[in-house]
């Protein structure tokens, strides 16, 4: 009998040990790191276990925790610095980090009662865009980066403006999206007396649940602390199905 334990528990152990080398191994396969050890989840399975060990860390589809938002995802369309699609799919849909989409909502709820809405630009961006757009743009003041990885990549960084809810309208804003001149930036003061009281609002709106204004770009904002969050090459259909 005791010998018949003792085999039992050095299969279990040897079966164990088997297990965790090939996890170990799968995970040295979907979480690459590039020359500066960065971190980039590219397996469905590995962010679902990391999501579902800190609910913090879910990626949470924009419309179906704010319905009556505006999409206007410019990368996957034509209507981009790059004037081409840059996502391998033409997703209709976006992603946020929980606690951003959480503070999102509140933006949204605050805008509401001044007969104003959101208009997403961007929000969630598959790592291998930023790398794409480095090739272009080697300027981090308007591009992220890629040994850095962007608040994009990561879940938390959203291109924003602010809509007319009775007219659909975006309201006026010191230039367009991806304007990479120095009337996007923060500071940029030559301005109609509207422009500036509408970039202002946006401001106070995002700062005053949480996001952080980027400098160079009056419609980019993104929570603080990104090293907390991993960062992400994940297609949106693959977040679309652990989402729903």
């Amino acid at each position: 009998m005791a010998y018949n334990i003792i085999q039992r528990l050095y299969i279990s152990l040897t079966c164990a040990l088997i297990f965790s080398m090939c996890f170990n191994a799968t995970v040295a396969q979907t979480a690459r790191k590039d020359s500066n050890n960065l971190k980039v989840i590219a397996s469905i399975d590995l962010y679902a276990q990391t999501s579902t060990n800190d609910s913090n860390m879910q990626m949470i589809s924009l419309q179906k925790i704010i319905p009556d938002i505006v999409l206007d995802l410019r990368y996957a369309t034509t209507n981009n610095f790059m004037k081409r699609i840059m996502y391998k799919e033409i997703p209709t849909y976006t992603f946020l980090r929980l606690p951003a989409a959480k503070a999102l909502i509140n933006v949204q709820h605050e805008l509401h009662k001044m007969g104003y809405g959101l208009k997403i630009f961007d929000a969630y961006r598959p790592y291998f865009v930023t790398e794409k757009f480095w090739e272009l743009v080697h300027d981090d003041r308007y591009v992220a980066d890629p040994k850095k990885g962007s608040g994009h990549n990561r879940g938390i960084a959203v291109d924003l403006t602010i809509i007319n809810l009775a007219t659909k309208q975006e309201l006026k804003m010191p230039t367009g999206f991806d304007n990479f001149t120095d009337s996007a930036h923060h500071d940029f003061i030559n301005l109609s007396e509207e422009v500036l009281m509408n970039r202002k609002l946006l401001k106070q709106m995002m700062e005053k649940f949480g996001f952080i204004a980027f400098a160079t770009e009056w419609w980019h904002y993104s929570l603080p602390n990104p090293e907390k969050y991993d960062v992400l090459d994940l297609s949106f259909s693959q977040l679309k199905k652990v989402s729903n």
